[in-house]
């Protein structure tokens, strides 16, 4: 019998932040006061008895405990009403973090593999709903000794911690693996494995298996139906696979490229790996949105996205890929539906939630693409990009209190994530448009700059510089930046079309151009 949930007023309070039941509440009694004072003016001229006014008042009373119910269960969404999804009390919620495993190979070269089977445990594990899984971006940025096990649980605010080695040498492989509880760093479940190399995707199955064991009191048959870590069982296949993901994860043109060869070298091995077909897939649809829109690469992200569909078609991963081919395609209801499948899937899906916004701003829905960040951002703790993009959506919309509030998340998450990587770009450029939300322009103004060093001639570095300065009121640089960014890459005009913080610029002659030639 599962014990019950211990009350908890820090839960009870940002459950109630959460549900938006603070606003609801301010909102109706600012209606409770108006109809009162509508019935105190009204009521007397036209000669109703006193008891009306009584009734009224009691039944504005009567009212207030309503209405906190009703925002509690239900929440007003851009889809429309919806009950709102209960989510357990951390006290009582398995939680854990996975670390990238150290190279203890000879030639110490094997990062790529070591972090590669992290991740892929990783993934196993988010697909069982009752744990609670630090995303990758959190828990990645802790390497081997980056600090004491108890302080990383208590920054990523979880109760056990996944770290471990690999050791690669010729066919061989040993593994080690160990769970720690966060309190207090003692050992909840390790072991060793000394296997050949073939036999590293039943290791990763074990290792996932054994930790959801020792976190969980029961799996249900299907959940452990469920913990797979990959879907190739060739080995050179996977290990083309996991350099793939290392190049894409950098972002840049030239990363691109290489990772698209390792993808397409993986597919060659082992034509029936989805997630390597989906992995290719998206590097075209990449290459579209941020380098070079060639109609052959539209055609590629279709085609790569619809082959892994084929061949895995409950793969979460497989149906964000081919919402993210229609969303580089425009076909926006074809992405939304996507990714709502991939979604139902895997609730824990950044990329889902984060394209699935991307659509939505694309199509000029603001409110539903600020909902979207919103949810990326709940199971992201250490992404930057939502929070950031969803500050401007809200300072675009006028909410500007809510702004603020958003802008100051971003800021905190931005200022870690630079720590461990100070040379991002995206970051820095991100990062300050939210600190003009928040008046602090002249060190926004120093991490443009910053970003721009880094790199001069990356597209969207370019357009998110002129999107700041057009915040700031500098037209004509903005409009010069912008004209080198359409020059240098991809620029997308249904993007700009949308974007709020280009409004200073538009009737200008030289963004009517610019928005044609993009077009």
């Amino acid at each position: 019998m599962k014990k019950s949930s211990p009350f908890s007023w820090a839960w009870l309070s940002a459950e109630l932040k959460r549900r938006k039941v603070y606003p609801v509440i301010a909102a109706y009694a600012v209606f409770a006061f108006i109809l009162l004072q509508i019935g105190e003016i009204t009521f007397t001229p036209l000669g109703l008895p006193n008891w009306v006014m009584v009734a009224l008042i009691a039944i504005v009373i009567a009212g207030f405990p309503v209405v906190i119910v009703l925002s509690w269960v239900f929440d007003i969404t851009p889809t429309g009403i919806q009950r709102t999804i209960s989510v357990e009390q951390p006290e009582d919620r398995p939680s854990i973090a996975v670390l990238p495993f150290t190279d203890m190979s000879p030639n110490r070269d094997q990062g790529y593999f070591c972090e590669g089977v992290a991740e892929e445990i990783l993934n196993a594990l988010t697909k069982i709903p009752q744990l609670s899984v630090a995303a990758r971006s959190s828990s990645f940025q802790f390497k081997a000794g980056a600090g004491d096990i108890r302080n990383i649980g208590r920054e990523l605010g979880v109760k056990a911690i996944l770290e471990g080695s690999v050791r690669k040498s010729d066919d061989r492989i040993r593994v080690t693996a160990q769970l720690v509880k966060s309190s207090d760093g003692y050992h909840l479940w390790s072991k060793t494995y000394d296997e050949e190399i073939k036999d590293v995707f039943a290791i990763q199955d074990e290792i996932a298996t054994s930790i959801a064991n020792a976190l969980l009191e029961t799996l249900k048959p299907r959940e452990q139906l469920d913990i797979h870590t990959t879907f190739t069982t060739d080995v050179s296949a996977y290990e083309y696979y996991l350099r793939g993901r290392q190049f894409f994860k950098r972002f840049r043109k030239r990363d691109l490229e290489y990772a698209m060869q390792m993808f397409r070298e993986a597919i060659n091995i082992d034509a029936e790996f989805a997630l390597a077909w989906a992995g290719y897939a998206d590097c075209h649809s990449f290459m579209v949105m941020y380098v070079d829109p060639q109609p052959d690469c539209r055609g590629e992200a279709t085609e790569a996205s619809k082959r892994a569909l084929e061949i895995s078609p409950d793969l979460a991963e497989a149906h964000a890929s081919r919402g993210l081919a229609c969303l580089v395609c425009e076909e926006f209801d074809g992405a939304e539906a996507e990714f709502l499948r991939a979604i139902e899937l895997n609730p824990n899906l950044f990329e889902a939630y984060y394209y699935y916004a991307r659509t939505q701003f694309h199509r000029g829905d603001m409110d539903a693409a600020a909902e979207m960040f919103r949810k990326a951002a709940e199971v992201d703790a250490a992404d930057y990009q939502s929070r950031c993009l969803r500050a401007q959506i809200l300072r675009g919309d006028g909410r500007l209190d809510e702004a603020r509030e958003q802008a100051t998340d971003a800021i905190s998450v931005v200022e870690k994530h630079i720590k461990w990587n100070p040379d991002d770009a995206r970051a820095l450029h991100l990062g300050a448009g939210s600190l003009i939300i928040l008046d602090e322009t002249e060190r926004a103004k120093r991490w443009l700059h910053r970003a721009i060093e880094i790199a001069p001639e990356d597209s969207v570095v370019l357009y998110n510089v002129a999107c700041n300065l057009a915040t700031l009121g500098d037209v004509e640089k903005s409009l010069d930046y912008l004209e080198r960014a359409v020059k240098h890459g991809t620029i997308s005009s249904a993007w700009m079309r949308n974007d709020e913080d280009l409004a200073n610029l538009r009737g200008d002659p030289r963004f009517v151009a610019l928005l044609e030639q993009v077009g």
